[in-house]
């Protein structure tokens, strides 16, 4: 069926399994992830009717993509997949009661910032032996890694970086990207001098999505939580509040932003630059009524402090968690199958414009002949990080306590070292809870 990647028989084959005869499957216990056979919602593991639980079920442009995969594999493994799903922004509390009361089982889409909160309720498969052999690039399998075991297989794995307009850095006679945040900022206000409206930085300003600051924090060489220590209060994090502060008096950013009015503005060529996920470019220029957008649209690194800096961005994307007990061991397979075989990723790309997460997937033509998702992969994905408060249940109260501050300054109401300061103190409260 595929010619690299991992198909259906070679997602059995991986896990011990011969075609499909009972002494192949007898043999599973042996060669499963760890944790199989351990049925903690009370389920069969070795059950070929498992659950796949999603939030993209319940989107109406992610659910026919995602339902064909599930068909082809019923048909194939003459096997029962019940779909589930939960709005988005409900997901991670549904399914964390679900999960806590032994009611969700097989396979289970995670937002990778979520996977550490799932694995530390104890109830998720180890599947280190399935992913080290499966041809997942190095980012992609870190972004579903939680100390120090691989619960997620990636299934999509991108990251949040910069999107640049080039007709607009053409207007302004701007030929290259700036690479270095003394050249960002200089190109932002040469940019300022286009008029009619131009944002030059649609930068995040509003609490919901200021934890975008987090990559400038870095940028400036702020480790965050570094040692089990919150590091945010330092200097690296003051100065880089403090240039945030000043692109907003000089109006190279705007006040009062978030990602939907970054895309409107960029979608009206109001804003030159502004960050977004790589499923950015698709969103924005379907919203556009310039229809040429999408050709203009540019990945772009993260401007450095000092030259020869490593760029910095936010990892993004999916995983595919297993639970322990009914089904798990169809369940891993499935998922197996889903993330990696090429002709599967290929299509899903196809549909969705999500870059697949194996190096195979990545380089099918079907996938390589898209110069945006190609670039994007090769200058933001390939240094992207996640971030180190996802370990913890309380990083969404992190993520807005720090947004606050760092608003407080913008606004004028707290000083850049008073806000990092109870920034930081913030934080490492919450950590303490």
């Amino acid at each position: 069926m595929t010619t690299s990647g991992i198909s259906r028989r070679g997602a059995l084959r991986m896990l011990g399994i011969g075609a499909l005869g009972a002494a192949g499957v007898g043999a599973l216990g042996a060669c499963a992830p760890s944790g199989a056979g351990v049925a903690s919602n009370g389920g069969d593991p070795k059950s070929k009717n498992f659950d796949f639980t999603s939030w993209s079920l319940n989107e109406e442009a992610a659910k026919p993509s995602i339902e064909k995969i599930i068909a082809a594999w019923e048909k194939a493994e003459n096997s029962k997949i019940r779909a589930v799903s939960y709005p988005y922004n409900e997901y991670l509390s549904q399914l964390t009661l679900k999960l806590g009361g032994g009611e969700t089982t097989g396979a289970v889409h995670l937002d990778i910032a979520w996977l550490a909160a799932m694995a530390q309720m104890g109830k998720l498969v180890d599947l280190g032996p399935v992913a080290d052999k499966a041809g997942y690039t190095d980012v992609a399998l870190k972004s579903g890694v939680y100390d120090g075991k691989q619960y997620g297989l990636p299934w999509n794995t991108g990251s949040i970086g910069v999107i640049a307009n080039s007709k607009l850095l053409e207007k302004a006679g701007i030929k290259e990207h700036p690479a270095t945040v003394e050249e960002f900022e200089a190109g932002l206000r040469e940019l300022k001098g286009l008029g009619g409206g131009v944002v030059p930085y649609a930068a995040a300003t509003k609490v919901a999505q200021l934890k975008d600051i987090f990559p400038w924090m870095q940028t400036f060489g702020c480790e965050l939580y570094d040692g089990g220590k919150v590091t945010i209060g330092d200097d690296a994090s003051v100065d880089a509040v403090t240039w945030y502060k000043k692109l907003h008096d000089e109006k190279l950013i705007a006040a009062d932003v978030d990602r939907f009015d970054a895309r409107a503005l960029f979608g009206q060529g109001k804003a030159v630059f502004y960050d977004d996920a790589i499923i950015g470019k698709g969103v924005t220029s379907a919203q556009s009524k310039d229809k040429t957008l999408a050709d203009a649209m540019q990945p772009m690194e993260r401007p450095v402090l000092k030259a020869g800096d490593t760029p910095q961005a936010m990892l993004w994307g999916g995983v595919i968690a297993i639970v322990k007990g009914k089904g798990q061991d169809a369940a891993t397979r499935f998922a197996l199958h889903a993330t990696t075989d090429r002709a599967t990723t290929s299509e899903y790309f196809a549909a969705r414009a999500l870059p697949p997460s194996t190096t195979a997937g990545l380089a099918a033509p079907e996938v390589a002949k898209d110069t945006f998702t190609t670039e994007w992969t090769q200058k933001i994905t390939k240094t992207a990080t996640g971030s180190p408060f996802w370990q913890f249940a309380q990083s969404a109260q992190i993520d807005e306590a720090v947004a606050k501050q760092v608003q407080a300054v913008l606004v004028g109401t707290s000083k850049p070292k008073d806000a990092m300061k109870r920034a930081g103190e913030e934080v490492a409260a919450l950590i303490k809870r």
